[in-house]
């Protein structure tokens, strides 16, 4: 059945709770569907392309901050589903995000730079099929794992990254998986109490941190 159904995702401001979902993981649970979450300019032509050419149905989301994203396309590039992009190259710890919430990682990843850590950026790409194989070599070069997602966090995909590298590299890990989401609540309309539910690269910069002091 190959069909794209290209959907918005995400937060825009002041949007309230029906205009502010990020239900990724819903489409990932059910079986046949292919998810894909791309977040760069590049990757919205060489994933769109690569739905447009895939056999399965494919949910195809984007984030609605980032329709204003641009950035220089290579028209004859290509990418398979399925396959993640190191979006920042590191050793000592792995942050693992898609959509919006890779250009978080990485500005976390920058703050930490600064500080004299070395993170790496994995962004997934596509949520089913998902690339772990890429995670895991980056479990097994780091020893330390978050996954940063805007969803709620409960029952979010950040979850099946978790139990993933918690049940195939748990004896590469040095510290706790650490998982950041958004609470489980009603997106708010006012900015205060939406920026209250928001992941942020502090945050990220905060949560890394922890892992990386020393036992």
């Amino acid at each position: 059945a190959p069909m794209v159904v290209r959907e918005p995702i995400g937060r825009w401001r002041s949007s309230a709770a029906q205009h502010s979902q990020s239900l990724e993981s819903w489409y990932a649970h059910i079986p046949g569907l292919v998810v894909v979450c791309p977040a760069t300019p590049q990757d919205n032509f060489t994933m769109l392309s690569a739905a447009i050419r895939c056999d399965d149905p494919v949910v195809y989301m984007e984030h609605k901050n980032m329709w204003a994203l641009e950035g220089e396309v290579d028209l004859d590039a290509t990418a398979p589903l399925g396959a993640a992009r190191v979006a920042r190259l590191g050793r000592e710890l792995t942050l693992v995000a898609w959509s919006a919430a890779v250009h978080g990682a990485r500005e976390a990843a920058e703050t930490l730079a600064a500080e004299g850590g070395e993170a790496e950026v994995i962004d997934l790409r596509s949520l089913w099929p998902w690339d772990k194989a890429a995670v895991l070599a980056s479990i097994e070069k780091t020893g330390r794992l978050i996954v940063a997602q805007e969803a709620v966090q409960v029952g979010g995909f950040g979850a099946e990254v978790a139990a993933t590298v918690a049940e195939r590299a748990h004896a590469a890990l040095k510290a706790p998986v650490k998982r950041l989401g958004a609470p489980r609540a009603p997106i708010a309309y006012a900015p205060n109490l939406e920026d209250r539910l928001r992941v942020t690269p502090a945050m990220i910069a905060e949560a890394a941190r922890g892992l990386l002091q020393p036992a």
